[in-house]
């Protein structure tokens, strides 16, 4: 079974990725600290998109009771997040202390929508640890309960 990362999500990274390469873009410093938010950032988003989000596109499937034996092969990914989850985590650290510097260096520069994109970011990794992480390791968790797999 193919798992897809739902289309919003998919949009929002892009848009997050445009956004960043528009930073290194503005050059001096903002470029620089915009450089080093993509070093700590490009690394985490695949990993996000392998093991993270796709499993969050069986919710409406799981939303409307249907579940099928295929999506077991759900596990593989659920089980990793699961697993890797305190290194995303800390993957996220590095990456708001890079959006914090990146914020700084905007400030000082007078680059207000990097200031904005930055919160943003900020926000999305929070939205990611609060929603996002913990939906998809529930999704894993729940088909184990229905198709008696524990």
């Amino acid at each position: 079974m193919k798992f897809q990362i739902p289309q919003a999500m998919k949009e929002e990274h892009e848009e997050l990725h445009n956004n960043l390469r528009k930073a290194i873009m503005a050059g001096g410093k903002v470029g620089k600290a915009a450089e080093d938010v993509a070093h700590a950032l490009h690394p985490h988003f695949e990993r996000e998109e392998k093991i993270a989000l796709p499993p969050l596109g069986l919710l409406p499937a799981l939303a409307a009771g249907e579940v099928t034996p295929d999506m077991a092969e759900v596990f593989k990914m659920t089980d990793t997040l699961k697993a890797e989850l305190p290194q995303m985590l800390e993957e996220h650290q590095a990456i708001v202390a890079a959006l914090e510097q990146l914020t700084d260096a905007a400030k000082k520069e007078k680059k207000d929508e990097v200031m904005h994109f930055a919160h943003q970011l900020i926000l999305h990794a929070q939205t990611e640890e609060q929603v996002s992480y913990p939906t998809a390791i529930l999704i894993g968790e729940y088909l184990k309960l229905r198709l008696g797999k524990q």
